[in-house]
């Protein structure tokens, strides 16, 4: 099976493997689905910055599932990547399919794969992110039913020195609707090695482990402003 027509930065030194085979010899005889591949999908949380209380606040992009799985949640737009597609390509078409929104700066974030993320199959998924500095017209499409802006309220409650309660609150208040969920985040070991995990507590709405995805930009995004 030939992938790429172009081997040019393939060849390594040139020399055969120890079956005695070309790299051509061995692209031809290579099955990729020997094994059990996972599929890729990309997710993209679009904010805006908002006037809130008399200090400045964020807002989220978020879309209305309009199929299986968590059909009628709410999640942030993304989808699946085509074979030959880039990863930011697919974040800024999948955005442009869901969201309308086209011609804006996506920065990548973080990667989120859990085994059991999603019932579908094993699903692997790259996070991107922005902050807008003005508004965006939004009209929902493809696989979202609907699409709105949602005020972001993050709080974090330390209940012991490597563990904190994390509470996310998404409001669209246009519409009445109030998106709900909350963590607790571990932290392991000290240093530039430091790392944390989520343990999910509560969800009301937010399809699948999107909280997850959003709760941890959104503490990087505050973060980096404090």
């Amino acid at each position: 099976m030939k992938y790429l027509e172009n081997l040019t930065s393939f060849y390594g030194t040139g020399q055969r493997n120890e079956k005695g085979q070309t790299l051509e010899e061995f692209l031809e005889e290579y099955d990729p689905k020997k094994y059990d591949c996972p599929s890729n999908t990309a997710d993209i949380a679009v904010f805006r910055k908002c006037s809130r209380d008399g200090s400045e606040g964020l807002q989220l992009l978020m879309i209305r599932r309009r199929n299986h799985p968590n059909i009628g949640f709410w999640a942030l737009p993304g989808g699946f990547v085509d074979l030959k597609e880039n990863l930011k390509d697919a974040a800024q078409r999948e955005l442009m399919e869901e969201t309308g929104v086209t011609g804006i700066s996506l920065k990548q974030h973080s990667t989120w794969g859990d085994y059991d993320r999603d019932p579908r199959w094993r699903v692997i998924t790259t996070l991107f992110f922005t902050i807008l500095e003005e508004d965006v017209p939004v009209k929902a499409g493809d696989d979202a039913a609907d699409a709105g802006w949602f005020d972001v309220t993050l709080e974090e409650e330390a209940q012991s020195e490597d563990c904190r309660r994390i509470s996310l609150r998404l409001e669209n208040e246009t519409a009445g609707i109030v998106l709900e969920a909350s963590t607790r985040c571990c932290f392991t070991g000290s240093g530039i090695l430091r790392s944390h995990r989520f343990i999910p507590v509560t969800n009301r709405g937010i399809a699948g482990d999107h909280a997850l995805l959003i709760m941890d930009v959104v503490r990087d995004i505050l973060a980096y402003r404090n």
